[in-house]
Parts: C-alpha cells; sequence; structure tokens
C-alpha cells in the first residue's frame, strides 16, 4: 500500500527578523510534541544576517564589525548543523517543521530529499543543479547556489535552507560561506542573467517540496497560521 499522504500547511511570511523566525520554530516544534499534527513549512526571507552554525567558527567572518554595523547586518550563533552562512533580500529562506515518520527517520534521507527539492525547482527554471560529494547544499556549474543547515530533535525538524534567487551576492565577500574556501556562490538571477520573483519561487518550491516529501500541502495565510497555533496552545493549557 502507498504511503498516507501527510498534510502540510505552508505560509509566505514576507521578510521576517531572524530572532523571530526562530521563535516561530520553536513554537511550532514545541505544539508539534504536544498536538500539533499538521507539518509546517515557513517560506521567508530575512533582512541581512549572518548566522553561525554548531559546527561552524567565527573565524570563518571575516570582516570587521564596523563593516558588518554599517550594511546593517546582526549576527546569529544557532543550533542548526553547518558553519557560517548569509541571509538578505532576494533569498528564499524555507523552515520545514516535520514530525518524520517511522520510514522517514534517517537524517541523510532527509537532507538529499531536501536537496532533491531543489534541484527540481530550479529545473523548473532550467537551471542545472545538482550535488557536491563533499559538501552538504545544491551546487551548479558556476558554485554553491543553496546553503542547507538543520536541527532534528525526537524526529521534529527544523531549520533548513536559503536558496539564492536575487540575493546580492557581494554579502558573501564578508565571510567564508559554509567555512568552504575557494568556492564560488551563485544565484538565480545571476545564471539566468534577469530578476526573478522570489515569492513566485516559494509557489513553484511548494508543489516540488510536496512531491518529494509526500506532503499534501495547503497554503495558509500567516494570520491563519497564527490563530491555529493560538487554539492548539489555549488546549494545551485546558487540559
Amino acid at each position: 500500500m502507498p504511503d498516507e499522504v501527510k498534510v502540510t500547511f505552508v505560509s509566505w511570511l514576507g521578510c521576517l527578523d531572524y530572532a523571530n523566525a526562530l521563535e516561530l520554530q520553536m513554537r511550532i516544534c514545541k505544539l508539534k510534541r504536544q498536538a500539533l499534527e499538521e507539518d509546517v513549512l515557513l517560506l521567508l526571507e530575512h533582512p541581512p544576517t549572518i548566522t553561525l552554525g554548531r559546527n561552524g567558527k567565527w573565524d570563518h567572518l571575516i570582516a570587521p564589525q564596523d563593516a558588518l554595523k554599517s550594511r546593517g547586518i546582526v549576527c546569529h550563533e544557532v543550533d542548526r548543523g553547518g558553519d557560517i552562512t548569509f541571509h538578505g533580500h532576494g533569498q528564499l529562506v524555507g523552515y520545514p517543521l516535520l514530525q518524520l515518520e517511522k520510514g522517514e527517520r534517517d537524517v541523510r534521507r532527509y537532507m538529499q530529499n531536501l536537496e532533491q527539492s531543489l534541484i527540481q525547482v530550479l529545473a523548473v527554471y532550467g537551471i542545472e543543479a545538482g550535488r557536491d560529494e563533499k559538501y552538504t547544499g545544491v551546487w551548479t556549474c558556476r558554485g554553491k547556489i543553496a546553503a542547507m543547515g538543520v536541527h532534528i530533535s525526537r524526529w521534529i525538524t527544523r531549520h533548513g535552507f536559503a536558496l539564492n534567487v536575487n540575493t546580492d551576492l557581494s554579502f558573501y565577500d564578508l565571510i567564508i560561506p559554509c567555512g568552504i574556501q575557494g568556492k564560488a556562490v551563485v544565484s538565480m538571477s545571476s545564471h539566468l542573467e534577469r530578476p526573478i520573483d522570489t515569492r513566485e519561487v516559494a509557489e513553484r518550491y511548494t508543489m516540488e517540496f510536496g512531491a518529494v516529501f509526500n506532503r499534501e500541502m495547503q497554503w495558509i495565510t500567516e494570520r491563519r497560521l497564527q490563530e491555529l497555533l493560538l487554539d492548539h496552545s489555549e488546549e494545551i493549557a485546558a487540559e
């Protein structure tokens, strides 16, 4: 028999600062451990932000603090895997908050599926992409186009990926991206030599995500998502 298709709510949050996005992820994951059956995919952009994963080193931040301040960049040390990376306008950030079922409980498989969903959406735009044998993420012949870093606890996932759509690539000059020397970083727009709408990519990505992860994707507004979270929180408090 085919695996049961789970429902995943997907919500576009626009540009949201990193701290608030992390707090929302933590809130959803806590509810998933208690009452929330549906999975959630958050799609958004961040204002200029540098994050350091649990395997990273601040030595890979090569810009002085005054240069970060002048460009309005904030820094966060977080519990995802991976090293240092940049988030900013024109970048599609995805945070899948999934309860992995018994047949899905393989970290390597999860990472490969996440990569595959990105490879497939890039193919929709005519960009040939794939994996690198040494490094995670998604790569093209010109360089890295999507970074990944996740955290999995009790088989509930958080954090996720960052796909460069129209990203200002000069920000990557401030860091050693993902701690990898000598590797270029590219974007969809640099490949196609035209601007691309990030929200449009988010909508197309959702279809590829659903196909790869065998999820039924249901779009909901940010307001409706917050209402659902409040309802579940009140149910738990009333028990």
